[in-house]
Parts: structure tokens; C-alpha cells; sequence
């Protein structure tokens, strides 16, 4: 399995909690150069509108960079504007704008050679019961990505779903919810990123949220991390849950995935750049250990074995 590795350049930007600020911030030219010198790197994914205010300079970047663009994220959480929400917030104004946010994210990445936008919309939920309008606001969610999507058919807009964070509970908070809303918008290039960290906190099993949205066609994009699904701590895959990133990478080879794996990894302490690079280190040791397994024996392990048995395979070989 030959795995496309696509640095996620705002994560090497400033970082900071509500209490800390653990990362300073970095203008866009010296992260393309170091996304450029991470070894292993493909890609890059850009955010509208921090990295794409002058899209001119993000393209001589990025060209400098000798990388592709494996999508442009967008940013609907940051700004004041979306404090009520974006696609869902009550003032119809806003959400047009939200919208018309979409479109320009769509055009940039066409633009940009990516054909890929995916964005969380993490201010679209709520707090408190009787805090907004559920009908109302799955409504304005499904009119809103439609009137998005539709603008061109040659770009793909992926929702990363997320069940809390920003707000305590988010529209899109899981797999089945989000695969269902891309089945009542109808458009065909509407689909799902499944970053496995996400899932986790979902408490849900990361490679059968794979499989569902491949089986619905809407698997569109990747995010690679971990946490010990209790909040997104977005810190190196495998460093909680290994055997749910091999079974991950082992199903998306067998579903033929070709597509892109951005690393969703921010670094508290320590070197962001080499964050990446362990990162992707451990990714290709991941697909190693896999060659190590047998992926014909994983398979019957799955059809045949004993789940005692199997588990018993799986910690030997580890260590022999």
C-alpha cells in the first residue's frame, strides 16, 4: 500500500488552548518550506481564507514547494461571524455567506489543481436544550450544502463530522448522521472526511466508518490521528489506539482507497515539523507491520478465527 501523505500546513502555524499558548505563529512562506522539507511529504492542504487571502503567493508557494494541494480546508469556526453558526445560523444573511464561502473554496481549489474542499462546521450546533430549532436548523444545513456543492461539479466538498468542540453537541456529529445528510442533499460530490480521530471520540470503530462511507460512495478524504476517546487530543496515530490504525489502514486497502491521508497532529511540546515527520514515519510502519501480519492471515482471521486467538496472533507479532 503506497500511502499519499498530505501535511496539514495550518497545524505548524500558532497553537494555543484557553489557558496556553504552546506553538508561536509562523507566516505561510516559512511552513510551506518546512511542509517542503518534511521527508515522506506529498501534499499540503491549505485553509480558506488564512492561507488563501492572496491566492497568487499561495501558488508560487506552493509551486516552490514542489508539492500538490491535497484539499483546501475551510474555515467557517474562527471569525465573529459564525459565533451563532454558519450553515445553520438563524440569520439568513449568514448563512448565504457561509455559502458563498463554500463557492470561493471550491473555485480556489480548483484552482490550485486540488479539486477538494473539507470543512467542519463546528459553530453549527448547540449548548443547551431549547437552544435553537433542530427542524429549522437540519433544514438550513441541508439547503446550505446544496446551494454549496451545486456550484461546480468538478470540485468534491467533504464534511468532516465531529460529535462536540466547538459546541457541546455538533449537527454532524458522526458517521451515520453525516452520510445521511449527503443522502438527502443528493449531490454526487458530496461526501465525508473521516479523520479516525473523530470517530474515536465518536466512540465509533474508525475502519467501519470507512467502510460505510465507501459502501455509500462518499468516502472523499482522510485525516490521520489519535486520542484516548475522551476529547481530540490530535496527537500521533497509534500512540493510544494501534490496532484501530492498522485495522484502518488495512481496510482502506481493501477498499482500493487512493486517495489522500492529511495528518491532523498538533504539538503541544517539541518540534511541530518533526511531530510530521514522526508521523509519517509511523504511517509507513503501520503499512510494514501490515506486511508483517499477512494480510491474507488477517482476513481469515476475520472469517474463521476465534477472537481470543486472533488477539493472541496479533500481540505476537509484535514482538517476535
Amino acid at each position: 500500500m503506497k500511502l499519499r501523505h498530505s501535511i496539514m500546513v495550518g497545524i505548524l502555524d500558532r497553537y494555543a488552548d484557553r489557558f496556553t499558548e504552546f506553538q508561536p505563529a509562523v507566516p505561510l512562506e516559512r511552513r510551506m518550506e518546512q511542509a517542503a522539507g518534511i521527508p515522506g511529504a506529498d501534499g499540503v492542504e491549505l485553509v480558506y481564507p488564512a492561507d488563501l487571502g492572496d491566492v497568487e503567493r499561495a501558488r508560487t508557494l506552493v509551486q516552490a514547494s514542489g508539492l500538490d494541494v491535497s484539499a483546501v480546508n475551510l474555515n467557517i469556526k474562527t471569525d465573529e461571524r459564525w459565533r451563532e453558526g454558519s450553515f445553520t445560523n438563524p440569520d439568513p444573511a449568514i448563512r448565504r455567506e457561509a455559502v458563498t464561502w463554500l463557492q470561493t473554496a471550491m473555485d480556489l481549489s480548483a484552482d490550485l489543481g486540488a479539486n477538494m474542499v473539507t470543512v467542519c462546521p463546528l459553530m453549527d450546533g448547540w449548548d443547551y436544550s431549547f437552544q435553537v430549532d433542530y427542524v429549522n436548523q437540519w433544514n438550513w444545513l441541508a439547503e446550505s450544502m446544496h446551494a454549496g456543492a451545486s456550484h461546480r461539479s468538478d470540485v468534491r466538498v467533504s464534511i468532516e463530522y465531529k460529535a462536540f468542540e466547538s459546541r457541546t453537541k455538533i449537527t454532524v456529529p458522526d458517521i451515520g448522521t453525516t452520510l445521511h445528510l449527503c443522502d438527502r442533499v443528493g449531490l454526487d460530490n458530496l461526501g465525508v472526511t473521516m479523520d479516525v480521530g473523530h470517530a474515536l471520540i465518536a466512540q465509533e470503530t474508525p475502519a467501519m466508518s470507512a467502510a460505510m462511507a465507501q459502501a455509500a460512495g462518499r468516502m472523499f478524504y482522510v485525516h490521520f490521528n489519535d486520542n484516548n476517546r475522551g476529547w481530540d487530543w490530535d496527537i500521533v496515530p497509534g500512540a493510544v489506539n494501534l490496532w484501530e490504525m492498522v485495522e484502518t489502514l488495512f481496510y482502506l486497502e481493501r477498499m482500493g482507497w487512493e486517495g489522500w491521508l492529511a495528518y491532523d497532529v498538533f504539538t503541544k511540546h517539541g518540534d511541530p515539523v518533526q511531530a510530521f515527520t514522526s508521523t509519517i514515519e509511523v504511517m509507513d510502519s503501520l503499512v510494514a507491520l501490515l506486511d508483517r501480519l499477512s494480510r491474507e492471515k488477517l482476513q481469515e482471521l476475520i472469517d474463521d478465527v476465534e477472537p481470543a486467538e486472533a488477539t493472541a496472533y496479533l500481540i505476537k507479532a509484535l514482538v517476535r
